[in-house]
């Protein structure tokens, strides 16, 4: 009579009622593999040498299953192809329509989808009004808005969108961060959606609202330099970078003040799409393009906590 016994462990040890001793297995230190020890003892002849075998996590085997020959590899994702741009009443224009004209070009060669998302399916204009009491730099009366504006309409609302339909959120800045009324929906919307996205792009004061939604706690980030002190105090959890143009930290990047985004997101491209795609993307819009992320000389020259 034989009994079969099946052991899963996350290290390879001996047993010490059991011979012979397991033969060393190949692991991989940054990830957990089951290593699956299947042995067959008898009392009536000597004691087998193991059968040992790795396999992923995601992997279950019983005693009586085929073990795998190799490891598992999962394919590559694809670059993603799914864009939304979050807006609100005093979004900064260059914040968002920069980094969309590059998706826009980027759209001839790739097939991409874009939806802007905001409170309702009215226009959103890139002048607003705030409070003194929310930005006290702001004139009397509580204007802040500029001479002339455009309007932008979205395609979808907060409510509406569904959150596995965007890969990529974009997240401009403007005065309109300033105030946490006006900007709230925004906010809770990235608070919601993030969990789900691949990635987080922020503009300026952009990151200044992620902020507020806790999504960047723990998180290295940066923002508007001229708006440096407002913009940090949004969020003590996180990692402020100063000095940069934009920083990269996981699945979000965040890029310093207005045409920055733009810098940001043809890194994007090249990190997802390939450098020679960001290469033509810029050339054909005649940009020179900062290939630096530490090189921000408007670190330097801004004073802190001046608004824009």
């Amino acid at each position: 009579m034989s009994c079969n016994f099946t052991y899963r462990c996350h290290i390879l040890y001996r047993e010490p009622s059991l011979q012979p001793v397991i033969p060393p297995v190949s692991l991989v230190a940054s990830d957990y593999f089951h290593v699956i020890i299947k042995l067959s003892i008898s009392p009536f002849q000597p004691a087998q040498p193991p059968q040992v075998t790795t396999c992923h996590r995601s992997q279950s085997f019983s005693a009586d299953t085929a073990m795998p020959t190799q490891l598992p590899t999962s394919a590559p994702q694809s670059p993603p192809a799914r864009f939304a741009a979050v807006l609100f009443p005093g979004f900064q224009a260059l914040d968002v329509f920069g980094p969309l004209d590059i998706l826009n070009l980027l759209s001839k060669r790739t097939p991409l989808t874009l939806s802007l998302l905001a409170s309702t399916l009215d226009s959103v204009s890139t002048n607003t009004i705030i409070s003194p009491s929310a930005n006290p730099s702001a004139k009397s009366g509580g204007s802040s808005s500029n001479a002339i504006s455009q309007s932008v309409l979205p395609t979808q609302t907060f409510a509406a969108a569904a959150a596995d339909d965007v890969e990529v959120l974009l997240v401009p800045g403007g005065f309109g961060t300033r105030d946490p009324a006006n900007v709230g929906p925004a906010v809770d919307f990235v608070r919601a959606a993030f969990p789900r996205l691949r990635y987080l792009l922020t503009v300026c004061t952009g990151s200044a609202a992620a902020a507020m939604a806790g999504v960047l706690d723990g998180r290295r980030a940066t923002t508007n330099k001229r708006a440096w002190e407002w913009a940090t105090a949004q969020g003590p959890k996180v990692n402020w970078v100063r000095q940069a143009r934009w920083v990269t930290d996981g699945n979000v990047w965040t890029s310093s003040g207005i045409s920055a985004g733009i810098d940001m997101m043809y890194a994007f491209v090249a990190d997802q799409y390939g450098e020679d795609v960001a290469r033509e993307l810029a050339d054909a819009a005649e940009y020179v393009r900062n290939t630096d992320p530490d090189a921000d000389p408007f670190a330097v020259k801004a004073e802190a906590g001046v608004p824009r």
